[in-house]
């Protein structure tokens, strides 16, 4: 059975993947000579580094979330298709999905990536991703049902496993979100359960390296590191997880921490969908691609974003795996196959780094541009000010700027809802 998608004289670029990459590639391709189609298992774009905020009940999911079809609607050109792509079969230029047969003429891979935890499947089974909204909800739900059970608990060492949070990974997601819990400890806590003594809940950040931030400047790293230690959190360097239990968590000199949550920010692998040959990936599961962002051995099959892997002199162990890279190759590679469509040979990809940046709490940010580097109340606004003009819709920018100047003055939000899945017939509703 084939997907159900008009035929054209055109030819069809399909992309899997609705991430910052496929989306801003789906956007400058709208008005080309080509058909475009595209492909996610879910309705929604997603923005991934407000997902923490999600988590912590700072906003809610629809906040950082726009429909696909919001986006293209007046686009006639462009197809959208919930559903999950199985196979590629790259000797009749298809793909096998969930709804059927999909004919390509160009395909792009736009897959992101998904947690890494390196093959442990203790960590898999009870540490807490954060990679997609569900997970971010996931996430906020057990905050908030274990404070709720840690107030009938009376053992002491038993409420700790209840209250005390693990973050594994100093990247720029373990930092915020320790940030988020430091402050939710300070200014939540003693308004939403002032039976809890707040003083006993214990928020640990734990990195292997010795030092935070890997990948941005040594002041951005001293600096997140004085901040999240002025604010509570308890930072762990040079010391990683081995293994954690419902219970535990197994530290690499011996010693354990009680808690019932832990939160994995260290490490990504990309998503991996069958029918490419095995010499294509290289390792995190990332797609070595040339510097048109063509798969090598593919002329029609190109990966951008997180799961391509491209080398050049700047960067010899490949790009890193952020925002800025997905929406750049993005456009590029649109350029690039508009090139095609008229007969031109393609430009090679270059990537401008604009710098890179992290939150810890209320005006307390690190910020490195290119040409300067800010710590404190003013690289906070700058992170603001960033993250509020890069979500997508109008409704979207309004809303979550509401919820931050609300926050910012009354220290509170009303969205601590535990929102519980319920089954029905056999399925998750």
């Amino acid at each position: 059975m084939k997907v159900n998608i008009p035929e054209s004289d055109q030819k069809r670029v399909v992309i899997i993947g609705g991430g910052f990459a496929g989306i801003n590639l789906a956007k400058q391709l709208a008005k080309s000579d080509y058909q475009i189609v595209l492909v996610d298992k879910n309705n929604y774009h997603q923005f991934q580094p407000l997902f923490y905020q999600v988590a912590m009940a700072g906003l809610e999911p629809s906040s950082i979330a726009f429909p696909l079809r919001k986006i293209f609607q007046k686009n006639r050109n462009i197809y959208i298709r919930v559903t999950e792509v199985l196979k590629i079969d790259k000797a009749n230029n298809r793909l096998e999905t969930t709804l059927g047969i999909m004919n390509f003429d160009y395909l792009v891979m736009a897959v992101g990536a998904d947690t890494n935890f390196f093959g442990n499947e203790n960590l898999a089974k009870y540490c807490i991703p954060m990679k997609s909204v569900g997970e971010a909800l996931y996430l906020r739900n057990a905050i908030f049902n274990d404070y709720e059970i840690a107030l009938s608990t009376d053992d002491f060492e038993e409420r700790q496993g209840y209250i005390d949070v693990v973050i594994v990974g100093g990247g720029p997601t373990g930092v915020e979100v320790a940030g988020a819990l430091a402050e939710m400890k300070k200014y939540i806590l003693p308004k939403d359960y002032p039976e809890l003594d707040n003083k006993e809940v214990d928020i640990y950040l734990v990195q292997s390296g010795d030092r935070l931030l890997k990948g941005m400047s040594d002041e951005a790293a001293e600096k997140a590191l004085k901040y999240l230690r002025d604010i509570g959190v308890k930072v762990i360097l040079n010391n990683r997880v081995v293994d954690v239990d419902e219970n535990f968590v197994f530290m690499k000199d011996g010693t354990t921490i009680r808690s019932r949550k832990v939160i994995w920010a260290a490490g990504i692998t990309g998503n991996k969908i069958e029918g490419l040959p095995d010499d294509c990936t290289v390792r995190g599961n990332r797609l070595k691609v040339n510097a048109f962002s063509q798969i090598e051995c593919f002329d029609n099959i190109f990966a951008i974003g997180d799961i391509a892997y491209m080398e050049d002199a700047a960067y010899p162990q490949g790009h890193p795996q952020v925002a800025q890279v997905a929406i750049q190759q993005g456009k590029h590679l649109a350029k690039n196959l508009k090139r095609l469509s008229k007969g031109k040979d393609q430009v090679p990809f270059k990537y401008k780094d604009l710098g890179a940046m992290a939150t810890i709490g209320r005006h307390l940010a690190v910020v490195d541009l290119p040409r300067f580097k800010t710590q404190g109340s003013f690289a906070w606004f700058v992170w603001l000010f960033v993250h509020l003009f890069s979500l997508i819709g109008m409704r979207n920018k309004v809303i979550v700027f509401i919820n931050w100047v609300w926050n910012y003055f009354t220290y509170d939000q009303s969205l601590r809802l535990i929102i519980k899945v319920k089954e029905r017939n056999g399925k998750k509703v």
